[in-house]
């Protein structure tokens, strides 16, 4: 707990105790859970801004409606930090993306009060859908054995960033025609809708969501029918008019099947409160409530930052003041914007694409220099796939920069639409890797074994920041088919950088060192380079010689190199920052199918990821969990390496210091 005097939010252990006090103090309390909730990030870190333009949207929710028993799910949950110091767990809520401690998003396993995680965007109306239909049938299961069941709610919470996906549309689609009882709060939080609403558009919200309106509503339609088909058609267009102008982008959302409230105020608790009840109490059919919220609320920092503190460091309350560490060297991120502006300079065919991260790729810098060939495509992998592929066929060089776990979104079009026909898009795979206090949600595990798997691709993986530099160029002037390369979050290693990128062979690594009558090879794919020297300089100490090499390539793999190794040294050891069927499963594939293996004169093991999910961690101990350190690979080799002389003959093994 803090030092802040929260006397309400003190008396709030569950929301439960929210919902026994009157409704004159919920404006207090949202102010104190605003306040506990700037604290708690100022010390932790985190996503601010979101949670800040919720703070009385989530009060209003847990006061209205019966949680956990009604369910409410927060679309990515990033914004769910005042959901969880309402809901148990405010006594941990200074742990947050710690190790041990509570998740950044929403987590099934931390309480039944997320009854859905999350972490990727636009999934809480499908989510919501499904849970809506359980209720449904297990309620005619009950009834079917004269039982009453209770009424249960399920309201989705989506931002107007995440509902520009597909995914959203197909559900609200899908549930319109179901026309199960679901609420669908939209909180439009950049004015992106609707403009700025006031008193009357909250009044004409809670008589739109009202029982009298859509009895009247219900009533008319059933009388209209009675008229000539004309005259209802006509009177039926002017009810949608009408209702166009008072509620503003709210027929598209009718015409999907949903009931239609809004634009409220979604930071006046005298606007909320009665238009939830409405909604909580309505008969069957979905619903959607349209909220304007301003991100950063209340917190004049966060409310003059460009991106509205969506995600900060640990911060000084008082002047908001970050505490970032100065950068030892240039982070990856801004070494691909930077290196993708050098090609777009002596390239017009050069572009990029993004999916709503601009900031995070680095396509923020290329959009300074290049806007008109910069498209940020919104919260929507699968669209930037197969618009990259459009692109590609007209002869320009896209670059689709997508976080690895986003990619995954897009992969049937990854598939379809790009590899099968070899078209030359260059993917830019950031987050590659761990991701530390993000944990497993956003940690980029996967591409290697989703993307070695695909005829036509080829897969780079960066050891450093200057090799990432290289890789860009080799992707610029790669024209045969799709390519992509990762590289990791966070800062280089500190390597002295290129003027100007080299471009690559393709399919060839290369040898860091290699010592005479070296019995140990590590053969390292990405930033785990850097650990493998490591190993190796400890190993060399006890008198083992090492060769390092980098294979650069996951596909295709350097033959050459990699049957050489195997053929000239004892053991082998693949190192990759990826899934259990990535870049080792290759290695293997290839030791197998030449012959390498058959004779046992070469001991091959392949260090990944875990077969699990990790948890949110420092890197460090995360890259130790795995087993992916340099401390972790000595212990490897110490273990199989083949002991020589008179210990074998003793039946000992070698140990190293």
């Amino acid at each position: 707990m803090s030092d802040l005097v929260l006397p309400l939010l003190d008396r709030v252990r569950i929301p439960a105790d929210l919902r026994q006090l009157p409704e004159s103090d919920l404006a207090q309390l949202a102010a104190e859970l605003r306040a506990e909730t700037i604290d708690a990030v100022s010390v932790t870190g985190g996503h601010l801004g979101a949670g800040l333009g919720v703070i009385e949207l989530t009060v209003a929710l847990h006061y209205v409606f019966n949680t956990p028993d009604d369910r409410i799910i927060w679309d990515v949950g990033h914004q769910a930090y005042p959901h969880k110091i309402l809901t148990g767990r405010r006594d941990r809520i200074r742990t947050l993306r710690q190790a041990g401690g509570l998740s950044g998003f929403t987590k099934r396993s931390e309480s039944p009060y997320d009854p859905f995680g999350a972490a990727h965007s636009s999934t809480s109306i499908s989510a919501g859908l499904g849970m809506a239909i359980g209720r449904d049938l297990a309620d005619a299961a009950a009834r079917a054995r004269g039982e009453t069941p209770p009424r249960r709610n399920v309201v989705a919470v989506i931002g107007d960033g995440s509902i520009s996906a597909g995914m959203a549309y197909e559900a609200m689609n899908n549930a319109g025609a179901l026309k199960s009882r679901l609420i669908v709060i939209l909180n439009d939080n950049d004015m992106s809708i609707a403009p700025p609403v006031g008193a009357m558009s909250s009044y004409l919200a809670r008589l739109v969501s009202g029982d009298t309106y859509r009895s009247l509503r219900d009533t008319a339609k059933q009388f209209g029918r009675l008229l000539p088909k004309a005259l209802y058609d006509t009177a039926a267009r002017a009810e949608e008019y009408a209702r166009g102008i008072l509620a503003g982008g709210g027929t598209m959302f009718e015409e999907l099947g949903f009931h239609y409230v809004g634009p409220i105020d979604g930071h006046n608790l005298e606007h909320l409160l009665p238009v939830l009840k409405n909604v909580r109490d309505a008969p069957d059919g979905p619903v959607l409530i349209h909220v304007v919220t301003q991100k950063g609320k209340g917190y004049a920092p966060a409310e003059a930052a460009a991106d509205r503190g969506h995600a900060v460091v640990k911060f000084d309350v008082v002047s908001g003041k970050q505490t970032k560490a100065k950068p030892n060297a240039p982070a990856y991120t801004r070494v691909f914007g930077e290196s993708l502006i050098k090609a777009a300079d002596v390239d017009d065919k050069v572009v990029a694409i993004t999916a709503a991260m601009p900031s995070g790729t680095g396509v923020d810098l290329f959009s300074k220099a290049h806007p008109d060939r910069t498209f940020d495509v919104g919260i929507a992998e699968q669209h930037a796939v197969t618009f990259a592929a459009g692109l590609a066929t007209e002869g320009f060089k896209p670059f689709c920069a997508i976080y690895s776990t986003f990619l995954q979104r897009g992969y049937d079009q990854l598939v379809h639409d790009v590899a099968l026909q070899n078209l030359p898009v260059r993917f830019a795979l950031d987050r590659a890797g761990l991701v530390g206090a993000d944990g497993a949600t956003h940690a980029g595990a996967f591409d290697l074994a989703y993307l070695c798997c695909l005829p036509n691709m080829t897969v780079m993986a960066a050891a450093d920041e200057a090799e990432l530099v290289h890789m860009v160029a080799t992707a610029h002037a790669h024209d045969t088919g799709p390519i992509a390369f990762r590289y990791p979050r966070g800062e280089g290693v500190g390597v002295e950088m290129p003027d100007r990128g080299e471009v690559l062979a393709i399919g060839r690594g290369r040898v860091i060192q290699r010592p005479e009558g070296a019995r140990v090879a590590l053969l390292s794919l990405g930033t785990r380079l850097a650990e493998a020297l490591k190993a190796a300089e400890r190993l060399e100490a006890a008198g083992i010689g090492v060769t390092v090499a980098d294979a650069r390539f996951a596909k295709p793999l350097d033959e050459a190199l990699i049957l050489d190794l195997a053929s000239n040294h004892e053991v082998l050891v693949t190192l990759e920052e990826g899934s259990v069927g990535g870049f080792g499963a290759m290695v293997l594939h290839l030791l197998s199918s030449r012959g390498a293996l058959d004779d046992g004169r070469v001991r091959v093991r392949t260090l990944t990821l875990p077969d699990s999910y990790q948890d949110h961690d420092t890197p460090e101990r995360m890259y130790a969990e795995a087993g992916l350190d340099a401390p972790s690979i000595v212990k490897v080799v110490e273990e199989i390496l083949p002991a020589r002389g008179a210990a074998a003959e003793r039946g000992g093994r070698l140990r190293l210091a």
